[in-house]
Formats: C-alpha cells, structure tokens, sequence
C-alpha cells in the first residue's frame, strides 16, 4: 500500500511531538529533583546572623554573586557604581537645595555592600545632626536595634550615637528569613506603610514579595513628629499628587529654601512609587526580575543577588520577555534616559528663573505675604523635579509618567515666575 505524503508529515510531526514532550517531562522532573535537593541547609543559620559569609556556607551560588556588589562594575549613562559628585555634575543642584544638606554632598550610589558606609562617610551626617531614622535602611543591624531598644527610641537617637553599631551593610537577614529563606519584610515603615493603605501583607505572593523586599528601602519617606519617626507619605496614595496631599495635610517642610524662602520638600528615592505606575508593574514584573533575574549555576537556577543594573546584563534581565537583540533593548532604555534627562534639565532651568525672579522681588521689598502663591508654585514645581531626579531610573520605571511629572515641574515654574510679576511687589 503506497503511503501518502501527507500521511507522512503527520507521521513525522507526531513522533517530533511525543520527542517534545517527553523531553518536557523529564526537564519537568529534573527541576523538581532539584527543587528538593537545592537549597539544602549546610549550617544552621541564627536568627541574629548578619553576615553573609555565615548565610553563603549553605547558599554558595547566591553568596558568590551578592559579594560582586563590592565590585565597582562601571558607569551608566545616568548611573552605575562607580561614585561622582552629582554636584558637580548638575551644579543646578547646589541652588535648587540650597540651605539643605544636600547642596553639600550628593553623590552616585555604590553597590549594596556599602549601603553603612557611604552613609557614614557623607558630609550631610556631618554638617546636620541627623535622627537614627536614616539608619533605618542603611545597615543590616537596624532591625535588632530596633528590637532592643523599641521603635521610637530608635529613630529619635541622634544618628552619630548609633553609628558604632552600623556596621554590616544590605545582608541576607534584611530580606530572607533564616530558617525557611522565604523572603520577609524586617522594616517598620513599610510595614506601618502597608497597612495603613490595607494591604495584607500576609497573603502577598512571592512575585509580590520579589519587589515588597526592595520597597522597604527604595522608596519616598520622611521623619515625622518630635521623635522623627521613619514614615513613607502614602496615606492618599502612592502618586506624586498623593504624596504631596499627604505632606500638605501636615503642612510638612523639610526645610527653608535658602534664597526663595519657600517651605520646601525632599524627594528622596521613590523607585516604588514610580515603578508602581509604569508598564513593568502592571504586567506583574517584579523589581527582582530586572535587577536581580534568574541566572543558571550549573543545573541549578538561582536569583543573581549582584544587585545592578540591566543595562550590565540585558541578555537575563530583559531577553526573558522581550525578544529582541540585547543592543536593541539598551537602546531602547537609553533613549527613554536621554529624554528624561532633557526634561530634568528644562525643569531646572524653568525652576531657576523662578527662583530668580523670587528673590529680585525679594530686594525689592516684597514680603511673604505678597509672594505667597509663587513660594507655593515654587515647592510644587521642585517636589516635581525632585521626584524623578532622585528616582534612579532616569525616568525608565514609568516613561510616560516621569515625562507628565516633568512636564508639571516646568509648568508650576513658570506660573511661580507669572505669580511673582502679578503680585503688589512687582508694581
């Protein structure tokens, strides 16, 4: 009997696909075989353990990867690890922060291993006595010291006095429970945070958990009350509008613009926030997924714990759901930087023709009263360049968003300027 060709290509098709599958069956059965022998336990790690080495003797292929964060990989177009005074790179800064610590020393981060020293050695704890609050998310000892001494007395302690104790950068214990390695939230504030906007953070996910670790720290906060309580400002919301809601119910002030005299606010890094609004977050990936992807250790997969950027490793951090060249897609970021750097930069000198126009009326005689609006448009439009220019993506966790906030920002600049020649001082 002749067979026919089409008999043939089903014949082929069907053998290729039992071939498939059976391979997916036995990969399937691989990983679960691995699954139950990695991670095992070599030591017992304590509940007090801070350092790594002690975690890497039964996690070795997490451990070698977390210590290259000691490692200054290079710069970014925007970032990176390798330090630079932000000062003297965008000498707006000095102006746009001047009378606040941050005119002083602003530089590029490092990696995660020295999250306690670069704290220590910055002027800003120098010059201004800070509160412990700043210690919160600096150094792996917070949270037992917190334990010891209890959460007000924490944050209230002049950072300087606990300083001594804050020795241990990010470890192992800010993020992963000893006994189980699942991943925990170990800080207060976002705890406090969470619930208050009735997130039950119990019933989180572990993709959930993979972006709630980093949120205990890469976020907007400040120091609430006389006791200078570690607080994140989302009681309205996560938005920059929110934000500012939630400052303005408490009439909060981080401090007195030097020359404008305006109330002003500091943006610190809202990663979260600005993460939270962009395409990443609503299609479920996680900031562990980018800046921490899985990466392959023999047959074993684990989470690359050399905390970078994916502009370092686009191929694990990016290729996973985007298929195209690595090239392509650095390009793609970087062209979403450039612009959003344009915009920091119009915002900036929009913010500094207002400021100048502030203080001419200032010699002029104008009082506080008189140039009311404009110091309120003045702490609106630069809590807005602030927001993006602090938030370390240069504007890629949320494009369209970071683009809406600068866009602001230059709007509520010039209307300070327009508020500045209509009221009685310029008459």
């Amino acid at each position: 009997m002749k067979v026919k060709p089409y008999e043939i290509v089903i014949f082929v098709v069907s053998t290729l696909a039992a071939i498939g599958v059976g391979y997916l069956m036995i990969n399937i059965s691989q990983r679960k075989q691995e699954a139950k022998e990695y991670p095992r336990k070599v030591v017992e790690i304590d509940t007090q353990e801070l350092d790594p080495a002690v975690w890497g003797k039964s996690f070795p292929y997490e451990y070698d990867t977390f210590v290259k964060t000691k490692i200054d990989y290079g710069k970014t177009e925007y970032g990176g690890s390798t330090p630079y005074s932000k000062l003297e790179r965008f000498p707006a800064m000095k102006r746009l922060w001047a009378g606040y610590a941050f005119s002083i020393d602003h530089n590029e981060d490092r990696g995660h291993h020295y999250a306690a020293i670069d704290q220590a050695e910055t002027e800003r704890v120098k010059v201004v006595s800070q509160p412990g609050a700043c210690a919160n998310c600096h150094a792996a000892e917070a949270p037992q010291l917190i334990e010891e001494m209890g959460w007000e007395e924490f944050n209230r302690t002049p950072y300087n006095e606990l300083k001594p104790h804050l020795k241990t950068g990010t470890s192992c214990a800010d993020c992963h429970d000893p006994q189980t390695m699942a991943l925990r939230i170990t800080r207060p504030a976002f705890i406090n945070a969470m619930e208050e906007a009735g997130v039950d953070l119990t019933s989180a996910s572990r993709q959930d958990m993979r972006s709630y670790v980093c949120a205990q720290c890469h976020v907007e906060y400040y120091f609430k009350g006389p006791n200078k309580i570690l607080t994140f400002p989302w009681s309205k919301g996560r938005t920059v509008e929110a934000i500012e809601e939630h400052y303005d119910a408490y009439a909060f002030k981080d401090w007195m613009h030097k020359e404008t005299g305006a109330p002003m606010l500091k943006m610190q890094h809202p990663e979260f926030e600005l993460w939270g609004t962009g395409i990443h977050a609503r299609s479920g990936v996680s900031c562990a997924d980018c800046h921490m992807p899985y990466i392959r250790q023999g047959s074993v997969k684990v989470s690359d714990h050399w905390i970078r950027s994916p502009l370092h490793n686009p191929n694990q951090s990016c290729q996973t759901c985007h298929n195209r060249p690595a090239e392509e897609l650095k390009e793609r970021i970087l062209t979403i930087q450039h612009k959003t750097d344009e915009l920091l930069t119009q915002s900036q000198e929009a913010l500094l023709t207002a400021m100048d126009a502030i203080v001419a009326a200032r010699k002029a005689g104008a009082t506080d009263d008189e140039l009311k609006e404009a110091l309120h448009l003045h702490r609106r439009a630069q809590m807005r360049w602030d927001f993006i220019s602090s938030e370390n993506s240069t504007g890629f966790h949320s494009p369209q968003e970071a683009a809406r906030i600068l866009a602001d920002a230059i709007d509520y600049a010039r209307q300070a300027e327009i508020a500045v020649l209509k009221s009685n001082a310029a008459k």
